[in-house]
């Protein structure tokens, strides 16, 4: 079901740890005025049951706030935050007016969801319960990545042990579940699995975060696995290539962590979520070329602009904390300049400031995005 939340021009007015004006900086703009605009209509998930519909424009020229939300912002329901809680935006490569997803955490009956939703209506078109594996002993956090191939869903579960599940798309049967034994990986010895589809389809590139003396024990080292999408159709899976990225070991002041990924349009690069940064990977010998940091938050998801000059993180940004709420974390995009290798102006909230003026209290919690460009 789609709901109006609120306008744009509403969302301007919150300033500071909320966000900040759109108005093109005039000498800004005359210096950097060859710089293409994107229009785009952002889908972002939320763990309340429902994705966020952001018609944005993205404008590099405007190096206060580069991603403006236009007209109103809008809510794709597919539960409750009890029920429904999700990670996962994936829109279908047949038919763009239809989004796949999958749900972070089990509802009251202990299943978890994998569906799929029509975007001109909001309509939940097909919604299917089922329970974690009997093989996970830790249920923490359940599906959030996820690729596809022309016929087949497969969202990748997080928990201890993890799994790409393979669904086909028509009626969302659960034809596999496709472990990672044959990968020489152990149950501990990884956290978080994460995952997506290259643009042809031919491959899928699994990341899991090493932990070899524990799960959650984050070294800031993680492994890209390119595998083989025919056998993963089949239940199996085939090693193509492999590869090792580094990052900070956890502390308290945070570390890298990969989450959701995804390829540009030409397949030549990966952007990879890490966490406390992002990373612009070479898809052919997955061998990082670029290293964003620092960020604005914590990111967990990383797109580019069609073009793959930029790139939209996802993060989760702390902006006030208060006595009787403690730390409060919205749920905000950021934009990136590949060439320049730097963020640009200030993020923009598509989280909290709803929850705000809904008179929702607390933090407001993203994860996962996925995008129509126009």
């Amino acid at each position: 079901m789609k709901k109006v939340m609120a306008t744009a021009a509403a969302l301007t007015m919150l300033v500071g740890g909320y966000l900040t004006f759109t108005t093109v900086d005039s000498e800004t703009a005359q210096a950097v005025a060859a710089k293409q605009t994107y229009q785009a209509k952002i889908y972002v998930a939320g763990m309340g049951g429902h994705f966020a519909e952001a018609n944005v424009t993205i404008d590099p020229n405007n190096g206060r706030q580069p991603i403006a939300l236009n007209g109103m912002l809008g809510m794709v329901t597919i539960g409750t935050g009890k029920t429904h809680p999700t990670h996962d935006a994936r829109i279908d490569v047949n038919d763009r007016n239809v989004m796949f997803w999958s749900t972070y955490r089990p509802d009251g009956d202990g299943n978890l969801h994998v569906g799929k939703t029509d975007l001109t209506t909001g309509k939940v078109l097909i919604d299917v319960a089922l329970p974690p594996d009997q093989r996970a002993t830790w249920t923490g956090a359940n599906y959030c990545g996820s690729g596809q191939s022309s016929d087949y869903f497969m969202p990748v579960y997080m928990g201890d042990e993890g799994y790409i599940d393979v669904f086909a798309k028509r009626d969302l049967a659960h034809k596999h579940r496709v472990f990672f034994d044959d990968l020489g990986y152990k149950p501990g010895e990884y956290t978080f699995a994460h995952g997506t589809n290259t643009p042809d389809m031919k491959h899928f590139l699994l990341t899991l975060n090493l932990t070899p003396e524990g799960h959650t024990k984050f070294t800031g080292n993680n492994q890209l696995i390119l595998l083989e999408m025919k056998a993963l159709e089949q239940g199996k899976i085939k090693k193509v290539a492999e590869a090792t990225i580094t990052g900070k070991p956890r502390d308290a002041s945070g570390g890298t962590i990969t989450f959701r990924q995804y390829f540009t349009q030409d397949g030549k690069y990966l952007f990879q979520s890490g966490g406390d940064r992002g990373y612009i990977i070479d898809a052919r010998t997955l061998k990082v070329v670029q290293v964003a940091t620092p960020l604005p938050g914590e990111a967990h998801d990383f797109m580019p602009t069609p073009d793959g000059k930029y790139g939209i993180f996802a993060v989760r940004n702390k902006v006030f904390s208060a006595a009787d709420e403690g730390d409060v974390t919205d749920g905000s995009l950021a934009l990136y300049d590949v060439q320049a290798k730097k963020m640009v102006g200030e993020v923009t909230s598509v989280c909290l400031a709803c929850h705000k003026m809904m008179g929702k209290s607390g933090s407001a919690i993203l994860c996962g995005i996925d995008a129509n460009w126009q």
